[in-house]
């Protein structure tokens, strides 16, 4: 009889600035950085802490597991990390070890970039074996996912009626990736060739900006929204915008004195947040005469946690199939 259980595969994070430097590695693959890069880093981490990326994210794992065993679903949920412990590899080892033959893949990024999801995809496939798999490779557009969001996004413009007397807008982002990660690749006189769209195209923009719509849609008193992608790398190469600080620019060009900036690619706190979001973004928008604030992150909210053991009953389901 097959044994099932849940994976949630998640970025990770260092546990100290000291692990700054291998941690980089991971994210870039081994590739060198400039030292003024890894330092900035080190820099940003200092200025929050610590990331509680990790603690958050096996926390989350445990809430799906309860919603599963209140299902009536007895599995147990493993979690892994791309970029830091406990790596996926050693994560997929254990669960064979410990009898494990079927599992769903839950990647904890629900805008999918083929680049960036199919690593932490092949990550699991390089050690599964004779493990089936089943791997979730977007969710974008899930409901309990927007509900989550909106969730979030009330209780914040809630908070500003009552200090402000009236809805304030609000800016959405994703985290950015660089351009050549969401060309289409394609074959012209038998020379590779990039194009911006079509067919082939990565989704992850397009997905990205669907998330925000779904939210929007359920916060009604919302009457004035924008969209930005944030946290671009410092890697060559252009990467996706508009910006934030662009964003934020021309918004104060049309008067607004106060603006929501709600991340929707990012389900936990973490540095893009705690650093990009709260100091860095809410400095540039106090230069621009803004007042930025944020609503709570998803964290371990019920519904998003809801919402995953959705997509792991779907999973479950389909290895049975």
């Amino acid at each position: 009889m097959a044994k099932q259980a849940v994976l949630l595969l998640a970025h990770g994070t260092p546990e100290t600035i000291e692990e700054i430097p291998e941690y980089l590695r991971n994210v870039v693959s081994g590739r060198p950085l400039p030292a003024h890069v890894i330092e900035e880093i080190k820099h940003r981490y200092s200025l929050i802490g610590r990331s509680p990326l990790t603690e958050i994210t096996l926390a989350q794992g445990r809430l799906v597991e309860a919603d599963l065993v209140a299902d009536g679903i007895d599995v147990q949920v493993y979690v892994g990390m791309r970029n830091w412990k406990p790596y996926i590899a050693d994560v997929v080892r254990k669960m064979r070890a410990d009898g494990v033959t079927e599992a769903a893949v839950i990647c904890l990024a629900p805008q999918n970039s083929r680049t960036s999801v199919g690593l932490y995809k092949r990550a699991v496939q390089a050690e599964a074996g004779s493990l089936k798999i089943d791997f979730t490779e977007a969710w974008a557009q899930d409901p309990l996912l927007a509900d989550a969001f909106a969730e979030r996004l009330r209780a914040a413009q809630a908070r500003m009626i009552q200090e402000t007397g009236a809805p304030v807008p609000v800016l959405f982002t994703a985290h950015s990736v660089p351009c050549r990660t969401v060309q289409a690749q394609a074959v012209s006189e038998g020379q590779p060739k990039l194009w911006p769209a079509g067919e082939n195209a990565d989704p992850y923009a397009q997905e990205a900006k669907r998330t925000a719509e779904l939210v929007v849609e359920r916060v009604p008193e919302l009457r004035k929204w924008w969209f930005a992608f944030q946290s671009q790398g410092a890697s060559g190469g252009p990467w996706i915008g508009p910006t934030v600080e662009e964003t934020l620019t021309a918004v104060a060009g049309e008067s607004v004195k106060t603006i929501l900036l709600q991340p929707i690619g990012f389900l936990c706190d973490h540095v893009e947040i705690l650093y990009d979001v709260d100091i860095a973004f809410k400095a540039f928008a106090r230069n621009l005469g803004i007042r930025l604030e944020r609503p709570e992150s998803l964290n371990e909210s019920p519904t998003l946690a809801r919402a995953i053991a959705g997509l792991a009953k779907r999973g479950l389901s389909r290895l049975q199939g």
